[in-house]
């Protein structure tokens, strides 16, 4: 195994002091904010690694030698890359409403942006590479975001309670029907759907419509935004309209002006406690409020953004990405997604090829660990108490990183005591692998870790 350094990123919206306390960084660092660090085989940001006394970027090293690093069914599958992209992120006020695209259409505007010109680092940038974007995240703290499109019902009862003329124009085109699509109410709204939209029932171009007034419409006055969303906020009456309109206001806060903020009514709100986890499939509108996570997702950095962010928008290409069907969040620890939970440690694994994610705990004392009680409550039929060590997928890349306290990764090859902040990534020929408590002195007699992996 090899130790990994993530790829620290400053974006506005990070803290100064979250990450850089997990990751012992210097004083400069808490200077400016830090939103995410990266354990990444991604081109454009790849982590070093340490061989022989001398750190390489993953990226080479896979390249040389994909079978030992990757695999060989990574290797088949994926070619000669990390097939993720793993990060940690604190936010510390909402950041970016966006969508990931599906592969033809990541494809399609990545091809398009090489033929403009436009350079892989420019900030008018959308497309930084080929591939598609899922991703999920594993709460860390408590975090919050809006996912998905929650029902019609939900979006009215929130808002009919506003006074605004374009959160009247969202009302409207909720409740528009055919024969107002097929003239002048929405026009534009309608040459800006996608293709597909031609097979689209009556239900979802009335979610596109409402979309596009929020995030197409003038910046407004400041303070009558906040004032209305305020307002409207205290003659809510349950518990999950609260959030939305809490989630909204705290958008308005950051980003004055910005009607896009009125989208968040139209979402589902979210607030995963401490290994609570959501999946967020390509297409799917969604935005971070607050809290420091786990993300992992395909080897992409793909972002198509359409307010909520001093970054470049990308209404079009977005609006010819999102998927405007209802849905429910998805949480990769159900039934269908097969998380199993076992005394200290818990498996969530969407259904994609690329990636999944485990977090635990390690324990001299063998104390419980509130986490999985927490979890086991939840999930109850799906815990099935597992003696002995479990080993991770051992056919492909791991990357194991301490988040508390100290950790001992032992592999076939190899055996490593991880500090709060240190990481390892523990090559396919490193062959099966897990994580013990510090029992000979060397760290502390409790850890928490992450293991970011392959599902084979």
């Amino acid at each position: 195994m090899y130790a990994i350094r993530p790829v620290p990123k400053h974006y506005a919206w990070g803290s100064h002091r979250t990450l850089q306390h997990v990751f012992h960084l210097d004083e400069h660092e808490t200077q400016q904010p830090l939103a995410e660090m990266w354990f990444s085989g991604h081109a454009q940001s790849p982590s070093p690694i340490m061989v022989d006394g001398v750190e390489q970027p993953l990226t080479s090293m896979i390249e040389r030698n994909p079978i030992d690093m990757v695999g060989r069914r990574g290797s088949e599958e994926f070619g000669p890359v990390l097939p993720y992209l793993f990060k940690l992120i604190c936010a510390t006020e909402p950041l970016s409403l966006q969508v990931h695209p599906v592969a033809f259409q990541a494809r399609a505007g990545f091809n398009e942006e090489n033929r403009a010109g436009i350079p892989l680092n420019a900030p008018e940038r959308s497309f930084k590479d080929i591939n598609a974007k899922s991703e999920m995240v594993v709460a860390l703290e408590p975090f919050l975001a809006a996912v998905g499109f929650s029902t019609r019902t939900f979006a009215l009862r929130n808002l009919e309670l506003l006074r605004l003329p374009v959160a009247q124009r969202m009302v409207e085109a909720l409740n528009s029907t055919a024969t107002q699509s097929a003239g002048e109410s929405f026009v534009m709204a309608d040459e800006m759907m996608p293709i597909a939209s031609a097979v689209w029932s009556p239900a979802r171009k009335r979610l596109f419509r409402a979309f596009h007034a929020a995030i197409t419409a003038q910046e407004t006055d400041p303070q009558e935004l906040l004032d209305d969303l305020q307002h409207a906020r205290s003659l809510t009456e349950h518990t999950r309209n609260d959030l939305a309109f809490d989630f909204a206001i705290r958008a308005a806060k950051a980003f004055p002006g910005d009607t896009s903020s009125l989208a968040l009514l139209m979402m589902n709100p979210v607030r995963l406690e401490e290994g609570q986890s959501v999946f967020l499939p390509t297409g799917t509108p969604h935005a971070c409020i607050y809290g420091t996570a786990a993300e992992i997702m395909t080897n992409s950095d793909n972002v198509l953004r359409a307010g909520l962010t001093v970054k470049h928008k990308d209404i079009v290409n977005l609006l010819q990405c999102l998927d405007c069907r209802t849905s429910t969040p998805v949480d990769p620890s159900n039934s269908q997604i097969a998380t199993m939970l076992m005394r200290d440690l818990a498996f969530y694994k969407p259904n994609v090829s690329e990636y999944m994610l485990a977090y635990g705990q390690v324990d001299v004392q063998h104390e419980p660990w509130p986490v999985i009680n927490a979890l086991a409550k939840r999930y109850d039929s799906l815990v099935r108490q597992i003696s002995g060590h479990t080993p991770f997928p051992h056919s492909g890349p791991r990357v194991v990183v301490c988040t508390q306290g100290s950790v001992q990764v032992i592999s076939e090859a190899d055996s490593r005591v991880l500090h709060q902040g240190d990481a390892v990534f523990v090559p396919a020929s490193d062959g099966w692998a897990h994580v013990e408590a510090v029992i000979d002195g060397e760290g502390e007699p409790q850890g928490k870790y992450l293991v970011a992996s392959t599902p084979f």
